[in-house]
């Protein structure tokens, strides 16, 4: 136990090998293709709404289909079921996430510069709570939107949570939650990083 304790306490101490910095240095691309891209896409067809309506969801924005013109007309059907208007304002998210981006990038380079393998370490369990947090966040913000209903509206239906994932029926709309190429990114980071620390420990010397 003594002997392996001191192995692990080594290898956490070992600077990060020209293999895992080629790897973080994609690990680090994909933070910025994660900034750039859109993250998830909500969308809602109905017979009288073929074409669809869509939100667009980016790290820092709502992008509108229709040259914004189907987020007033998202909100004007939320309003004869109770449902408060969806307003970028609202989403506190967006805000800090950018920052925080900023923050795993900065993170993954100094890392891929002068990091050890337990910068790695933190450099993972860091990312996987913001992941977690911000999945949490999204989900929370899609329940409160669907259960704080205005018992005055005009029409009345059951609370709901919008899908995360997939497609559900509301009344006639069909709703379809999901994710775009900064979700993949964002879940390609992990993996790299990952990547990264096994292929170090597959060259450790024995």
């Amino acid at each position: 136990m003594r002997e392996t304790l001191r192995r692990e306490y080594v290898f956490l101490r070992r600077p990060v090998g020209l293999t895992a910095r080629l790897f973080l240095i994609l690990a680090a691309g994909a933070i910025v293709a994660s900034a750039v891209f859109p993250i998830w896409e909500i969308k809602l067809v109905a017979p009288q709404y073929e074409e669809g309506l869509r939100l667009t969801i980016y790290s820092y924005k709502i992008v509108a289909g229709n040259d914004g013109q189907d987020l007033p007309e998202i909100n004007n059907l939320n309003h004869y079921i109770g449902m408060k208007p969806i307003a970028e304002a609202d989403f506190f998210e967006m805000r800090w996430v950018p920052f925080a981006l900023g923050v795993f990038l900065l993170l993954t380079l100094r890392a891929t510069a002068i990091g050890t393998m337990r910068s790695l370490v933190d450099l993972l369990a860091l990312f996987l709570y913001f992941a977690a947090f911000s999945f949490g966040s999204f989900y929370y913000r899609l329940y409160s939107y669907g259960h704080n209903l205005d018992p005055r509206a005009p029409m009345h239906i059951e609370p709901f949570t919008p899908v995360i994932l997939g497609k559900q029926q509301i009344a006639n709309f069909t709703q379809s939650s999901l994710p775009e190429p900064a979700a993949v990114f964002f879940a390609l980071f992990p993996v790299l990083v990952i990547a990264a620390m096994w292929l170090s420990r597959k060259e450790e010397p024995v």
